[in-house]
């Protein structure tokens, strides 16, 4: 299947900003005014996956969108440390280089670890949280179809000479696969077109820490044992409960640690849970948002 190179750009009407960070350019949306919401994304997707919440929301709100390095339109270095630290260190300097305060973070995927990490370091400028179908500790188990692409030289070739992880995920991860159209296909994939563009989707994969012997494995061991210094904030948790991946498990956890989260199960809607249900989504954030706001303007009081 081919997709015409600009099918896509009609969906994402937004102005390009970077970040520059050691010589190299995070790519991030800033749309509209008022207090931030910070939407990080996961593997394989890049700010795209949120456009449908940014055209929501940005006439009442400033929202930020970053794409990690490696992916979307930042850049994406052959010889680079993509591990979740660095991912959260990165996250943290665009927060602070563009002063974001009382803001709610909303994450999906490893952009839960991500944006949960920078949370940690920067409690003071976070109000709210808003989780989707995503994990901020060690993992409870690790899919197959995800271990076989660490298989050497093969999941390597998979990854990033077939795209294999970027294209399965386009049908493997939606529930409605008639929203995946020939333009969210095409946008979804258009970052990671060659085998020096999908660097960074590799890097994700091998970042999953399958065993205590992995650097990951700690990062994501303190950030789980810092979580609940975080619980006093209002919390919302929108799960598609057809993801194979970030299941009910990891969604049953999240309630052990923020026990009075607001917590929205979706039924018909998978993994791109934004992609299967952002007409379910809009509404459900814009009340939370609107019913938590005298709580989140005391963060800075």
């Amino acid at each position: 299947m081919s997709f015409a190179a600009d099918d896509w750009r009609s969906l994402y009407p937004f102005c390009s900003h970077h970040l520059e960070l050691d010589s190299l350019r995070l790519h991030y949306l800033d749309e509209g005014k008022g207090d931030p919401l910070l939407m990080v994304h996961g593997n394989p997707t890049w700010s795209f996956y949120w456009r449908n919440l940014v055209l929501a929301f940005r006439g009442k709100y400033r929202v930020v969108v970053p794409d990690h390095i490696g992916c979307g339109l930042s850049d994406k270095p052959q010889r680079y440390s993509y591990r979740l630290q660095q991912h959260i260190t990165n996250l943290v300097r665009l927060i602070d280089e563009l002063d974001l305060s009382n803001l709610t973070l909303l994450g999906h995927d490893w952009g839960g670890a991500i944006g949960l990490g920078a949370a940690l370091q920067r409690p003071e400028r976070v109000a709210r949280i808003v989780l989707f179908n995503t994990g901020a500790f060690r993992p409870h188990f690790v899919p197959f179809c995800i271990r076989i692409c660490r298989t050497p030289i093969l999941g390597t070739i998979g990854l990033r000479g077939l795209n294999l992880f970027s294209r399965a995920a386009i049908t493997m991860a939606v529930a409605k696969r008639d929203r995946m159209t020939p333009a969210v296909r095409s946008g979804l994939l258009v970052p990671y077109d060659s085998w020096a563009n999908r660097v960074g989707v590799h890097g994700f994969v091998g970042d999953i820490p399958f065993t205590k012997r992995h650097p990951t494995w700690d990062t994501l061991a303190d950030i789980e044992n810092q979580l609940p210094t975080l619980a006093d904030r209002p919390i919302q948790l929108i799960w598609g409960m057809q993801d194979w991946c970030f299941d009910e498990n990891c969604l049953q956890r999240f309630k052990q640690i923020f026990p009075e989260a607001e917590t929205h199960r979706l039924d018909d809607a998978g993994h791109y849970v934004v992609e299967d249900a952002y007409d379910k989504i809009v509404p459900l954030v814009t009340s939370f948002l609107e019913s938590t706001n005298f709580v989140a303007k005391g963060v800075d009081e």
